[in-house]
């Protein structure tokens, strides 16, 4: 398993560097196409294609789970917060790689909730800036969302 954890826009470059190590070794990508340039925070890709895809189409062999991107490192691993365990969201489109990566969050903490193929990342990435946003509007970045069932 290989985490792509680097600054959005370096994140397809790094996977096409990497392709031939990487092979279809499950690549965990918490990245985010994040857009700092306007003072306010926006995506440099999304709606029809988002960085998920891109890392995936960069990757072609490889087993790409969109993950960990709507989150702090600071509760990556371990997230205790009140109100019980916060769900990671994931995409992806190798069951198998997803089932992996499923059983290692639960192992660190995480309740798991898989939103479908990688054009899912299409709604994980715009929920980052969700998160930056309240992060940024209450200085608490100790914070995750949960998914409630009935």
């Amino acid at each position: 398993m290989v985490f792509l954890a680097v600054l959005g826009s370096a994140a397809v470059e790094v996977a096409s560097a990497l392709a031939t190590e990487i092979e279809t070794k499950v690549v965990v990508d918490t990245t985010n196409p994040l857009d700092f340039s306007s003072g306010s925070p926006a995506l440099f890709v999304g709606h029809t294609d988002s960085l998920g895809e891109r890392v995936q189409r960069a990757l072609p062999t490889a087993r790409v789970v969109k993950a960990y991107n709507t989150v702090g490192n600071a509760l990556m691993v371990d997230p205790q917060l009140p109100g019980g365990p916060p769900t990671m969201l994931i995409a992806g489109d190798s069951e198998d790689a997803k089932t992996a990566v499923g059983d290692l969050l639960e192992a660190t903490g995480w309740d798991v909730a898989d939103l479908g193929g990688i054009e899912a990342s299409r709604y994980l990435e715009p929920l980052c800036l969700a998160w930056v946003s309240l992060a940024s509007r209450t200085a608490n970045w100790n914070q995750a969302f949960k998914l409630l069932r009935g």
